[in-house]
């Protein structure tokens, strides 16, 4: 799938700008996509607003969502701890949008931190949060969005929402794949 040649100048302009006031920077991230193509409906990776952990946990907190961290930390090179570094805007707009429809208290166990799987739409690139599955939150998830099947891999059963965000029960949390805020 060709990029654009628009695509490309908006991201060489927007690449690498920093709002230092806000803490938030744009990346373009199309130079990191694989060179192979990419599957129909699949969203673009060409520009997105990166926060700092600072910025994200404000705007986390401010919408009442806890995370923890197994270490107490919150380094992005550490595994055992939370991070929000380097998180995409619309991953935080996509936990609040959750927290507002849930109406679930939510509580994030994992971010941008290092040791979870690589990809495009991973968590180090800023498009995945982990929450603890309370019943509450498992429950609006299994019967809001619709069930899709097993995660080839690891076989975690996966949810999606109207929107195109990916829920994937894991062991002990659900992984959220954000493509986009969810209706913010």
């Amino acid at each position: 799938m060709a990029v654009t040649s628009t695509r490309i100048r908006l991201g060489a302009l927007l690449g690498g700008a920093v709002l230092a006031a806000t803490g938030v920077s744009t990346a373009q991230s199309a130079a990191a996509a694989p060179s192979a193509p990419v599957a129909a409906g699949a969203p673009s990776a060409a520009a997105v607003t990166k926060l700092s952990h600072s910025d994200a946990a404000n705007r986390l907190r401010g919408a009442g969502i806890s995370w923890t961290s197994s270490g107490g930390c919150s380094d992005r090179n550490n595994p055992t701890c939370t991070s929000f570094e380097q998180i995409n805007l619309t991953t935080v707009q996509g936990a609040i949008t959750l927290k507002g429809a849930t109406g679930c208290a939510l509580t994030i166990t994992g971010g941008t931190e290092t040791g979870h799987a690589s990809g495009t739409y991973s968590h180090w690139n800023g498009y995945k949060l982990d929450f603890s599955p309370t019943s509450c939150l498992s429950n609006y998830i299994t019967g809001t969005f619709t069930n899709i099947g097993p995660r080839p891999g690891d076989g975690a059963q996966q949810y999606k929402s109207g929107s195109g965000n990916i829920y994937a029960r894991e062991s002990n949390h659900w992984d959220v794949t954000y493509y986009n805020c969810g209706g913010c």
